[in-house]
């Protein structure tokens, strides 16, 4: 084709792993049609929606038994031969069709992902006047991941931003190809999600008088929790709209882990509940940024009766086969002149108080577990006593530890902070620093690798407070961290995924979104 450019063949986020050109490109045309096997009707309303919101086609939806020998036609089709990968797909471009292959849905999907990204970039803005300059690059694509986790945590404990934003941040994780959504919903400064058993947990854990920026302490007594700025922070999902963003992520191969940290981070609890501490209180919903050293208490019934019935309703919510109980950041401080603490270390022969986590994490992880749920919590939970069938996230620490725990089987999804936090300024963490971290340490022999879940960016909203600015930490970074966990490292560049990122920004001005400049993204803004 005489303007055919092979350069448009990498205009792929992530990467694929086998790419092979063609120089004949698929061109729609008034009678162009969607031809699908009969189990991918919401694959064909997907593809056919999206083409008629960007691009005012309107395309027929035809039997793929019937028709599938139509020319000028996107062909979808199921071949529960082609892989045991789920996420695995084919795709094909040429002058006379288009054709997208896999073993399950999953993998269609993600061939519609790729291929709506194979659009020319000339046809950005189209019209039914337009047909025939909408085009889709010729090339033959092998595709599947390189890890099974692919994830973004985001944590609206600290500031609550709504359903709308979850679901613009959804969208793009699926264009992109990340399947994890880790939601961060509870935490010292705000508790999210509605629990019908403990109504106070709402009316009271949801709301925080105000924000104190001005001592952002390690370690924190609660009777120092006075100062704010006097701006009232609130929010909280209600479990209709939990199950509204939970479809709306399923319907985009998605899963939703919820994370409820426990037994620290735990103030907009003790606020509701001041029973479940080891004083009694009063406490208030955390108003500083930092740890707490009021924690829930380990040797009282009650506390335990209080999370399982929790999360009883949390299971009942997230379909996802993961619950995160987080863990990290548990002062031992009141534990340790507690005196039902130190009776249950007494009962429990637990010999020193740093046991009571894993008495903890280990009591919790076995209710989950009987519930049919696997357990995550972050690397402090991690020791000789813990059940060897919580997964870890690991984001700071020593890494001999996490090494150890990988050659002993234990899974691990890596969100080493000094990478993977998009909290922090670009000039700590580059969107390069970001692209050229591997998951996989180099210590690491290649017999354990498959411990290594996959890859997870956070980002912590203590200073965050609106969409805006949430969106301008995420985008670019995101980008990096969805070809991390998808391409090959053999297959990864970073000049090449910077060229291919200058077009797919344009996406995300078309969306409204805000993202780092150039300049921004590098670290070498003065700003």
């Amino acid at each position: 084709m005489e303007d055919y450019n092979i350069d448009k063949l990498y205009k792929v986020i992530p990467k694929p792993n086998l790419i092979m050109p063609k120089s004949d490109d698929f061109v729609i045309i008034s009678n162009t049609m969607i031809i699908a096997d009969e189990q991918l009707d919401a694959m064909t309303v997907f593809l056919r929606d999206f083409l008629n919101k960007a691009y005012k086609l309107e395309l027929q939806i035809k039997n793929l038994e019937r028709d599938k020998n139509k020319k000028n036609s996107i062909i979808l089709q199921l071949n529960k031969s082609y892989s045991k990968d789920p996420e695995a797909y084919e795709l094909n471009v040429n002058k006379d069709k288009i054709v997208i292959n896999a073993s399950y849905e999953k993998g269609i999907f993600y061939g519609i992902q790729t291929l709506i990204q194979l659009i020319y970039p000339n046809t950005q803005k189209s019209n039914q006047d337009e047909i025939g300059k909408i085009k889709f690059t010729g090339v033959e694509i092998q595709d599947a991941p390189r890890f099974q986790w692919r994830g973004f945590m985001l944590d609206e404990s600290r500031h609550f931003f709504g359903k709308e934003t979850v679901k613009k941040i959804l969208d793009i994780m699926a264009s992109l190809k990340l399947n994890t959504f880790h939601w961060h919903l509870t935490d010292d400064q705000g508790w999210r999600i509605e629990i019908k058993k403990y109504p106070k947990l709402t009316e009271v854990g949801s709301r925080r008088k105000g924000t104190n920026l001005s001592t952002h302490r390690v370690y924190i007594n609660s009777s120092e929790n006075k100062e704010n700025d006097g701006i009232p922070v609130m929010g909280f999902y209600t479990q209709e709209e939990i199950k509204e963003i939970v479809d709306y992520a399923t319907q985009r191969y998605i899963s939703i882990v919820p994370e409820i940290d426990l037994p620290g981070h735990t103030m907009a609890l003790l606020a509701s509940y001041p029973e479940l501490g080891c004083t009694g209180g009063p406490f208030e919903v955390g108003t500083q940024f930092g740890i707490y050293r009021d924690v829930l208490c380990v040797g009282k019934e009650l506390v335990f009766e209080c999370i399982e019935g929790i999360l009883s309703e949390v299971i009942d919510l997230f379909p996802s086969v993961y619950i995160h109980i987080g863990g990290d950041e548990a002062p031992r401080t009141r534990w340790k002149k507690c005196p039902d603490c130190q009776s249950r270390m007494v009962e429990e022969k637990i010999e020193n108080v740093d046991g009571l986590q894993s008495y903890f994490t280990n009591r919790i992880s076995e209710f989950l577990i009987a519930h049919g749920k696997k357990v995550v919590s972050w690397n402090e939970t991690i020791d000789k006593h813990l059940n060897k069938g919580v997964y870890c996230q690991y984001w700071n620490g020593k890494r001999e530890e996490i090494l150890n725990e990988l050659k002993k089987g234990r899974k691990v999804i890596i969100s080493e902070m000094k990478y993977n936090y998009f909290n922090y300024p670009y000039k700590l963490n580059s969107l390069k620093n970001t692209y050229r971290f591997d998951p996989i340490p180099e210590e690491l022999s290649e017999h354990f690798y498959e411990n290594i879940m996959g890859i997870e960016a956070c980002i912590w909203t203590e200073l965050i407070k609106d969409e805006e600015r949430l969106e301008w930490q995420l985008f670019p970074r995101l980008f990096a961290t969805a070809e991390i966990g998808w391409t090959q490292k053999i297959n990864k560049n970073y000049e090449d995924f910077e060229q291919r990122l200058v077009l797919l920004l344009k996406d995300l001005d078309k969306r409204g979104i805000t993202y780092a400049s150039k300049e921004e993204y590098e670290g070498t803004s003065t700003e």
